[in-house]
C-alpha cells in the first residue's frame, strides 16, 4: 500500500501532526493509500515555500526556455509512469481503465503543449502602433501573478491537477495544489514526478484535505491568485471569501450541458454520441449532456434506438478493459444521484430506463446506479439542476428557435452539442449557445491547445490554450521615454 506523504518545499514530509487517513477504492472498498492530512501549520508552511520560490532570483530569472523543458520532461515521466497511475486512478476515483488511459494520455499531453506555449509565448513585446519614433517606445510586458493557490476536485483528479500545474511552470508562478480528500493519490505521484524532474524547490506543492484546508488557503494574505475547480455553490463562496482582498480567480464551476439533436441527424453517432455525452464517467463530469434535446421529427426512432441502445453498456468492475461503465466515486455521491431520481418520479417525470442501484456480485462493492433517462419538460427540477451522476432528462422540441430557447433556460453555460448532417446549419445554431465550448457531431472531446471555461454561473476565466496561460499572468505596460530633453517635455509646464 503507498503512502503518499505532503510535498512542500521540494521534500516528501508526514503531517506534522501525525494527522493521516486511509484512501480506499471506490469499487471494491479496499485500501489504496495511506495520506497524511495538512494540519493548518502545514498549510502555512506551503504557503510560504510557494512565497520564497516566487521571490527567489533561481525561479524568478529561469528563461522561458528553461521551463519549458521541465514541463516536456514532466510529460515523458508521466507517459513513463503510465501503466502505475492507469492501475491508481482506476482504485482512487473510480476510472474504468478505458477513462484511466485516456486520463493519463492527455495529461501528457497537455503538459507537451503547455511547454511548447511557454517557449513561443512572448513575454515582452513592443506595440509599434502605440510607439512612435522622437517620443516614446511601448511595451507590454506579461509577469507572473505571484503565489496561487489552487483547487482541484475528485473526477479527473490527474488530469485537474494537469491543466493546474503546467500554466503555473509555464508562468514562472508557483503554486499549494490541494487535491480531493476523496481522490489524492495520482497528485501525490505527479509531485514524485515533479521533484524527478527539476522543478525547484516550493515552486509546486502539493497537500490535501477537505473544505478546511481549502477555506484556509484561499484566505491566506499571500495567496495572490485561486484557482478552482468544483461545485458553483463553493465556488460562490471562495469568491466571497476573495473578495475582501481583490484575489486574481479561475473558477471552473457546474454544468447543465444542452445537447441538440436535429432531425437531420446521423441516427448512429448520435444516439451513441447522446449516450457518451451523459454515462462517460458515470456523468461525474461538469460538461455532461444532461439536457438531451430532440427534435419531433426524428424523435419516435431516435428514442426507440437510444432506449435499445443503452442495453449494450457493460456495466462492472473498472478495473476490466470490457467495462465502460463503473461505479460512482462514494455513497455521499449515491445518495445526491438517488435523491434526484426520487424528485424526478415524485414529480412526475415519465422514467424511461434505470433508476434503480444494481446489487449482486461485484455491485455489492460499489455504488452502482443503473444509466437512468427521464422524459422532461422545463416543469421538472432535474431539467435545471446539476446531478453529476448518470441521469439525462430528454425533452421533445419543434424547431431551432425553440431548441436554443430551451438550451439557453439555464444558470450554466459549460458546454453544449449539436448534431446534424448539415454543419452549417449545425454551426449556426452553435453560434446562438450561451456556453464555453460547443461540439458539432461530437461530445466530451477537448483540445489542450484550446481554452476551455464556462458563461454564466459555470465559471469565470480559462483553462488551456493561451488563454489559460494568461490566467496566471498581469500584463504590464512599459513607457520608455524617447525625448529626453527637457524641453522636450512641454507637458512638465503644467506644473511649473
Amino acid at each position: 500500500m503507498k503512502e503518499i506523504k505532503l510535498y512542500i518545499d521540494g521534500k516528501f514530509v508526514p503531517s506534522s501532526d501525525g494527522k493521516t487517513f486511509v484512501s480506499k477504492s471506490s469499487s471494491t472498498d479496499e485500501a489504496i493509500a495511506t495520506c497524511h492530512m495538512p494540519s493548518s501549520k502545514d498549510v502555512d508552511a506551503a504557503v510560504d515555500a510557494a512565497d520564497r520560490a516566487f521571490h527567489s532570483k533561481a525561479w524568478r530569472d529561469m528563461d522561458a526556455a528553461k521551463r519549458s523543458e521541465i514541463l516536456l520532461a514532466i510529460s515523458g515521466k508521466i507517459k513513463e509512469r503510465s501503466k502505475e497511475l492507469v492501475e491508481l486512478e482506476v482504485h482512487d476515483s473510480g476510472s474504468t481503465v478505458r477513462k484511466a488511459k485516456a486520463d493519463v494520455h492527455n495529461t501528457a499531453s497537455f503538459f507537451k503543449v503547455m511547454s511548447k506555449v511557454a517557449a513561443s509565448f512572448k513575454f515582452e513585446e513592443q506595440d509599434e502602433a502605440a510607439s512612435r519614433e522622437g517620443f516614446s517606445k511601448n511595451f507590454r510586458r506579461y509577469e507572473p501573478l505571484g503565489v496561487c493557490a489552487q483547487i482541484i476536485p475528485w473526477n479527473f483528479p490527474l488530469v485537474m491537477a494537469g491543466w493546474k500545474i503546467g500554466p503555473v511552470l509555464a508562468t514562472g508562478c508557483t503554486t499549494v495544489l490541494k487535491s480531493a480528500e476523496e481522490t489524492p493519490v495520482s497528485a501525490g505521484i505527479l509531485a514524485e514526478i515533479l521533484d524527478e524532474c527539476g522543478v525547484p524547490a516550493g515552486v509546486v506543492n502539493i497537500i490535501t484535505g477537505g473544505a478546511e484546508v481549502g477555506k484556509q488557503l484561499v484566505a491566506h494574505p499571500k495567496v495572490a491568485k485561486v484557482a478552482f475547480t468544483g461545485s458553483t455553490a463553493v465556488g460562490a463562496e471562495i469568491l466571497k471569501n476573495c473578495a475582501s482582498t481583490i484575489k486574481n480567480t479561475t473558477m471552473e464551476l457546474g454544468g447543465k450541458s444542452p445537447n441538440i439533436v436535429l432531425d437531420d441527424a446521423d441516427l448512429d453517432i448520435a444516439v451513441d454520441g447522446a449516450l457518451y455525452a451523459f454515462l462517460y464517467h458515470q456523468g461525474q463530469a461538469c460538461d455532461s449532456g444532461t439536457r438531451l434535446l430532440v427534435q419531433d421529427g426524428i424523435y419516435d426512432k431516435f428514442m426507440e434506438r437510444f432506449l435499445s441502445r443503452i442495453k449494450d453498456i457493460k456495466i462492472g468492475d473498472p478495473a476490466d478493459i470490457a467495462t465502460g461503465y463503473g461505479p460512482l466515486i462514494n455513497e455521499k455521491q449515491y445518495k445526491t444521484v438517488m435523491s434526484f431520481i426520487d424528485k424526478s418520479t415524485q414529480e412526475k417525470a415519465k422514467l424511461l430506463t434505470g433508476g434503480k442501484r444494481l446489487s449482486g456480485g461485484v455491485f455489492d462493492k460499489g455504488y452502482y446506479v443503473e444509466p437512468t433517462a427521464f422524459e422532461v419538460t422545463p416543469d421538472h427540477t432535474i431539467f435545471y439542476e446539476e446531478i453529476f451522476g448518470p441521469v439525462v432528462g430528454i425533452t421533445r422540441f419543434k424547431t431551432i428557435d425553440e431548441a436554443v430557447a430551451l438550451a439557453n433556460n439555464s444558470k450554466y453555460g459549460l458546454a453544449g452539442a449539436v448534431w446534424s448532417r448539415n454543419k452549417d446549419q449545425a454551426q449556426v445554431v452553435a453560434n446562438r449557445l450561451e456556453t464555453g465550448t460547443v461540439w458539432i457531431n461530437e461530445y466530451h472531446l477537448l483540445n489542450p491547445g484550446m481554452p476551455f471555461g464556462g458563461f454564466k454561473q459555470s465559471g469565470l476565466g480559462r483553462e488551456m490554450g493561451v488563454e489559460g496561460m494568461r490566467a496566471y499572468l498581469e500584463v504590464k505596460h512599459l513607457w520608455v521615454s524617447d525625448c529626453d530633453p527637457r524641453d522636450q517635455k512641454p507637458w512638465f509646464d503644467a506644473l511649473f
